[in-house]
């Protein structure tokens, strides 16, 4: 039985049976449709460009499309022209401005053709969900296009309808808007399975994109969740965000795309690295910035300036909260600056950089007043910066730790085991919990510690969580014993760069593992799949992505230009529809050439998995929703037929 304050809100909505009665039809129609497509990637790493091409060509799902639709009634060039329109329409305009004989002709064809397309990954969704996607301008003549059903006339109309745009000179315009429209239409619901930033260059254009996005979700990764402590103030998770970036050359994105001011830490560098080579912190150059180039060798000072900072920082964080059991991991103490050796354990390492003029062996976690100046500069400066706050709210408002969604568990990075295969319980802020009561409080600290107030003398000390899961041995989203950022910056010996991976990733390959895994947040095996990110899948070693039987994908396959060659491919998509679940394969990324042209390597696509039957909305977590909300009606309507709520319009209308 409804509540009936919940009756009497729904009325206000649906006043009589007729209305109520219409929308119970419209429900049944939508829950008897099969559920649209969803897609998984992760570990996007700042790779804008490779990103939205994935998107845009739904994974390689469009151009399959293409061949089905038009087959050998356009050759393989025509349709690979056509399958470029849909990616890039911008570029492929302005290419056929330069080849095409007849640029107005090109334009008549391509609409019809986008038309075609267009009814094809639509033929799933209703009239009222297509015509929410549809931009506002262009709103009423795609829908005409779209449902124009009289075959007799359906030529004839559809040729006065595109010869007009023609004429009007709106015809590009309307191409590039109907481009974007295959794309939303082919991609229903997006799930992005971790880390946004770092290593690429412009994860605020990615934010920026998924910002817009009709449908998306996100499961934090460890490079989301040291950006959400940044966005705190934290100093530790701001230190590791600049050098991170900086040895990565990414100064568009820090200066430019994000506007924070590095003079102050570029001074500092100049002052105290002058005559410093600082030859081990040269940037990682994978893309050069086109808006704010700064010299390499000034970027190695700054790269090692802020490491210095971010070992201080770190000492700091390590002895406020021996909670963390993080002791191993203060190495400034263990320098001997008079040998330039460190001892590490039971070994002492030769340093293979002595000069540390800001260290003071005697306090050599104290911030000198220069390096106090700078970071107080630059905690202020996220605190501050109207932009990435935004990115952060709504991944929080958008993201978890984990998510379930339509019977399928994602998460980017472990969940903490034993070697034998149990849950590793884990004690910490007073708790000793395993498995997903763990993940669960975690997700719930996280949201406190970003949305906290806290006093100004304080600002920036509850982003120590993030940082904690950053790089903590038990976090969830770093899968290590141990971050050896030290070590790779001054040590030679590649012995002390090793960083052992945590139980869980030997014991997936374990289908009886993965089961329990699933069985641990309460789903069924035969029904659900864990999808999972992080760590990249070496293809070219003959790794599979397979891992458990089927019961876990790991769709880390490297879009990150700096894995690609351990990985020997440019990342995974996991596609879902109502028939199958798939993998998709792609190949890197060929950016838009100066003459206009663009190369597409079509990724290979694998079915994993068929359905035992067609999944239709009212088997999703939506439908269930759905039909939640058709039996409140349908106890609205016996109401007002037995006179227990009262029509607020007459029956007869």
């Amino acid at each position: 039985m409804v509540d009936k304050n919940l009756l009497k809100n729904l009325s206000k909505q649906y006043p009589d049976i007729k209305s109520a009665t219409q929308e119970i039809v419209n429900l049944s129609a939508i829950l008897s449709l099969p559920k649209g497509t969803e897609y998984y990637l992760s570990d996007l790493h700042g790779e804008h460009e490779a990103f939205i091409h994935m998107i845009k060509s739904a994974s390689g799902v469009i151009a399959g499309k293409i061949n089905e639709i038009f087959g050998p009634d356009l050759t393989i060039e025509e349709r690979e022209g056509l399958a470029s329109l849909v990616y890039n329409a911008e570029a492929e305009i302005a290419r056929r401005k330069k080849t095409e004989e007849n640029f107005d002709r090109w334009c008549r064809q391509s609409i019809l053709h986008l038309v075609y397309i267009c009814k094809s990954v639509c033929n799933k969704y209703t009239q009222s969900k297509i015509r929410k996607r549809l931009p506002k301008a262009y709103a009423y003549i795609i829908d005409e296009l779209l449902h124009a059903d009289d075959e007799a006339n359906m030529g004839n109309y559809y040729t006065q309808i595109i010869n007009t745009m023609v004429e009007c000179r709106v015809a590009e315009e309307f191409i590039i808007e109907m481009a974007d429209v295959i794309s939303s239409l082919a991609v229903d619901k997006l799930h992005i399975i971790g880390d946004i930033w770092d290593r690429g260059s412009h994860p605020d254009r990615i934010m920026e994109y998924l910002m817009d996005f009709h449908d998306v979700d996100f499961q934090w990764g460890n490079h989301d969740i040291v950006w959400m402590g940044a966005a705190t103030g934290n100093w530790a998770c701001i230190a590791n965000c600049l050098r991170m970036n900086i040895s990565y050359n990414n100064f568009d994105m820090l200066e430019v795309g994000y506007g924070f001011n590095l003079r102050p830490l570029s001074l500092l560098a100049e002052k105290y690295y002058k005559y410093d080579p600082c030859i081990k912190f040269w940037p990682k150059v994978i893309e050069e910035n086109k808006l704010d180039p700064i010299d390499p060798g000034l970027a190695a000072k700054m790269n090692k300036a802020i490491a210095i900072l971010q070992f201080k920082i770190e000492g700091q964080r390590i002895k406020a909260h021996p909670e963390y059991h993080m002791e191993h991991r203060m190495m400034l103490h263990r320098i001997d600056f008079k040998n330039g050796t460190i001892r590490i354990g039971d070994t002492v390492y030769q340093l293979n950089d002595t000069n540390f003029p800001t260290v003071d062996p005697d306090d050599p976690y104290k911030l000198n007043d220069d390096e106090e100046q700078v970071m107080r500069g630059l905690s202020l400066a996220f605190l501050q910066n109207e932009k990435l706050q935004r990115h952060v709210r709504f991944m929080m408002t958008h993201g978890a730790l984990y998510q379930i969604v339509n019977g399928n568990l994602m998460y980017h990075g472990c969940i903490p085991m034993n070697e034998d295969g149990t849950f590793k319980d884990v004690e910490f802020m007073g708790k000793t919990l395993h498995g997903k009561a763990y993940m669960d409080y975690l997700d719930q600290l996280v949201r406190e510690a970003y949305f906290r107030e806290e006093p100004p003398k304080r600002k920036g000390k509850s982003g120590d969580l993030m940082w904690y899961l950053w790089l903590s041995a038990n976090s969830p989203l770093f899968g290590k014993d141990q971050m050896t950022t030290f070590e790779r910056c001054f040590i030679d010996d590649k012995k002390s760069h090793k960083e052992h991976t945590v139980p869980y990733y030997k014991l997936i390959n374990d289908q009886k593992v993965c089961e329990n895994i699933l069985r641990e947040f309460g789903l069924d095996p035969e029904d659900s799949v864990v999808l999972n990110g992080h760590v990249p899948v070496k293809i070219k070693d003959g790794e599979s992505p397979v891992k458990g039987g089927g019961r876990l994908f790991i769709i880390d396959g490297g879009m990150s230009k700096a894995y690609q060659k351990t990985t020997g491919i440019a990342g995974y998509t996991f596609i879902f529809n109502s028939r199958y679940m798939a993998l998709s394969e792609h190949k890197p990324y060929s950016p838009l050439q100066p003459d206009g042209t663009q190369v597409f390597h079509s990724p290979v696509i694998t079915i994993v998995k068929n359905m035992r039957k067609r999944v239709l909305i009212q088997d999703t977590d939506i439908g269930k929703e759905l039909m939640r909300e058709r039996e409140e009606l349908k106890e609205l309507v016996a109401a007002y037929r037995s006179g227990a709520m009262k029509q607020k319009v007459s029956p007869r209308g």
